[in-house]
């Protein structure tokens, strides 16, 4: 008898670009990853409340109803996902906001477009890291 396959993480991800949710779906899953999609921030800490089994969480920084940098201010708060691994992944690639996430708790920052391969490795790094 094979012994059970470990659990998949559960990555929650919330990009309000549903084309970059699916290629980020579909890479992650190529590893040992289950991916939900989300579309806003709002979707975002309703989906935290369901499903609070979320191993990472990735943000894109502008997004309707509630920005990713709101929840990640929400998760940080809360003692439920204090440290929940964060990478966000977004266009607004100035300085600024780089410094602004990573001061809020932001674990990792990358910017669209972006390297499928190169988000697999850094998500698993950081699962890996939080374990």
């Amino acid at each position: 008898m094979a012994a059970a396959a470990p659990p998949r993480t559960r990555i929650l991800v919330a990009d309000d670009e549903p084309h970059i949710g699916r290629i980020i779906k579909t890479k992650l899953e190529q590893g040992p990853f289950a991916v939900d999609l989300v579309y806003d921030g709002a979707e975002a800490l309703e989906a935290l409340e369901t499903e609070p089994a979320v191993g990472l969480l990735i943000l894109d920084l502008m997004m309707p109803r509630v920005t990713g940098l709101e929840v990640l201010d929400r998760v940080r708060g809360d003692a439920r996902w204090q440290h929940l691994p964060c990478l966000i992944l977004t266009a607004a690639g100035q300085d600024h906001q780089e410094t602004d996430a990573r001061r809020r708790g932001a674990d990792e920052f990358m910017t669209k477009p972006f390297s499928p391969k190169r988000l697999l490795a850094r998500v698993t790094e950081l699962v890996e890291h939080s374990r």
